[in-house]
């Protein structure tokens, strides 16, 4: 079969759905692949890295001719009045948003997959395109920030004085959220970050940053699919009380929150108002509406205080090489499922919930919207026996227990104390002195170890190089004796001691390469 990469029709879109790696990818799986003439131009590939891969260029219409065509974004109209019955069409289609388009689809009879409406679990990651794009935004976005912040992001001391970091506020710790606080905390920036899910906190203070949260909103409750429900009347006032205060503090606020491509108000013109004059507002919401009162979605905007507010819609398509890679790379995975014998024929299994779910059309059938995904729960919990005890009754119960541990274990103390004694009393003078060398041994070995933090027991595993070194010189030494044992025992010593030397060496010649530069 044949897959077509066209250019995209977007107005300013710089993106292409496939890259000389994804082509080779593709060609691998079986498929021939044809690239339109200069559709990666704006990406900076060239039409000859294409041919390079395996593909082949031609015009627009012997590209949406192809048996599968795969796109960035939907179709224009011309485009889809071009496409036949049979073809499949793999692209970001939005179809909840856009029931007309499903409708036109069915009519001309395509197969069409919509990329942006892989089922969340976590087999179908490698194919979210969502997850790809929000990736790229949310790092955009604080690229877009510093440009526009009068300020350095790191704090500065020199001889000169110094410079305080800047203070950087997220709303939404999804993937885009998360993504701008690793960038803003690797610029040196003290980033505070916001989510509804109370959960979300620990990924947040993963990256460094603050996680901060409205306490009356923190026993939020959970829908059935999973999302976090509406927030009650007194968790949305929370909320926002929580919003005015972080943004009056901060230097530069970044929003995400977009549910199926709606945007809650988040940021009102009030707290707009309160802000510093050169703040900067990053709304990577706009193209749902804003979470910012005050956001144009596409355009700069410069309020009467000096905030900075960028609703721009294009933060994926400005970074297009790594973009492209990342989308193009989703779409190979996708042909990878759809192609199980790799032998260049597309195969639709509507019964795996992964294809069925982003079905929206099949041989003009509507498939859309697909059945609910079935997740594996795990069993309800048995109801608790009811402990009728009284507290004083536990107290005792546990006491009794505890007194019968400590009772046992004197006893065995006690009873291995006296076969010990017995049996060292009938023992030679060098073996009672080699013995108490052992037993120091332990002991030592045993406190000095224990003492140790888990994060240098590779370090030390160098040092006890030297003993099993001790151990090794030991066993040679006794490979020779006249006792049969002796000899037997010294050989097994020296082939584990050198195991131990050589491996232990080997894990530390590792650990020194992960500091090494280019390691």
């Amino acid at each position: 079969m044949l897959i077509g990469i066209p250019t995209e029709s977007r107005p300013g879109e710089r993106l292409v759905a496939g890259t000389p790696r994804t082509v080779a990818g593709l060609v691998k799986l079986g498929y021939d692949v044809v690239v339109q003439a200069g559709a990666g131009a704006a990406a900076s590939i060239p039409d000859e890295a294409y041919v390079a891969a395996g593909a082949s260029v031609a015009d627009a219409e012997a590209v949406w001719a192809a048996d599968v065509v795969t796109a960035v974004n939907t179709p224009s109209d011309a485009e889809l009045a071009g496409l036949r019955s049979g073809q499949v069409l793999v692209a970001s289609l939005a179809p909840a948003l856009h029931p007309e388009l499903v409708q036109t689809l069915s009519e001309r009879g395509v197969t069409a997959l919509a990329l942006d409406a892989v089922p969340r679990i976590s087999r179908a990651q490698a194919l979210d395109v969502l997850s790809t794009m929000s990736n790229v935004a949310g790092y955009r976005a604080v690229i877009e920030a510093a440009a526009e912040y009068g300020g350095m992001f790191t704090g500065q001391v020199t001889a000169a004085g110094k410079t305080a970091p800047a203070t950087v506020f997220i709303i939404g710790g999804g993937v885009a959220g998360l993504a701008a606080i690793g960038a803003a905390a690797s610029l040196g920036a003290q980033v505070r970050a916001f989510d509804v899910r109370p959960e979300a906190g620990e990924q947040i203070e993963s990256l460094g940053a603050t996680f901060v949260q409205a306490s009356a909103a923190a026993q939020q409750e959970r829908s059935a699919t999973g999302y976090a429900a509406a927030l009650t009347e007194d968790q949305e006032k929370a909320t926002l009380a929580l919003y005015a205060a972080e943004t009056a503090r901060a230097d530069i606020v970044i929003t995400t929150a977009l549910v199926r491509g709606q945007a809650p108000r988040t940021i009102t013109a009030e707290m707009v108002a309160a802000m510093r004059p050169g703040s900067v507002i990053v709304d990577l919401a706009a193209s749902g509406g804003g979470n910012c009162e005050l956001t144009v979605p596409g355009e700069r905007v410069v309020t009467d205080n000096g905030v900075i507010i960028l609703g721009y819609t294009d933060l994926t398509s400005r970074m297009p090489q790594h973009t492209s890679q990342l989308f193009g790379t989703n779409v190979v995975n996708l042909m990878a499922l759809l192609t199980p014998a790799k032998d260049g024929q597309l195969v639709l299994d509507l019964e795996d919930p992964v294809q069925r779910g982003m079905t929206v059309t099949r041989d003009g059938e509507v498939l859309w919207p697909p059945p609910p995904v079935q997740v594996s729960a795990a069993p309800a919990a048995a109801p608790a026996a009811v402990d009728e005890r009284t507290p004083e009754q536990r107290a005792a119960e546990a006491a009794a227990k505890k007194a019968a541990a400590s009772r046992r274990s004197l006893t065995l103390m006690v009873t291995a104390g006296a076969v010990l004694a017995i049996a060292l009393a009938f023992t030679d003078v060098a073996f009672l002195a080699t013995f108490t060398v052992f037993v120091l041994a332990v002991f030592v070995g045993y406190y000095v170890i224990s003492n140790v933090s888990h994060s240098l027991h590779t370090p030390l595993m160098s040092q006890t190089n030297a003993i099993s070194g001790i151990i090794l010189v030991g066993s040679l030494l006794q490979i020779g004796s006249a006792d049969t044992l002796v000899t037997v025992l010294a050989v097994v010593s020296a082939a584990i001691a050198s195991i131990n030397v050589f491996g232990g060496f080997l894990v530390t010649y590792r650990m020194l390469g992960m500091f090494r530069k280019g390691a």
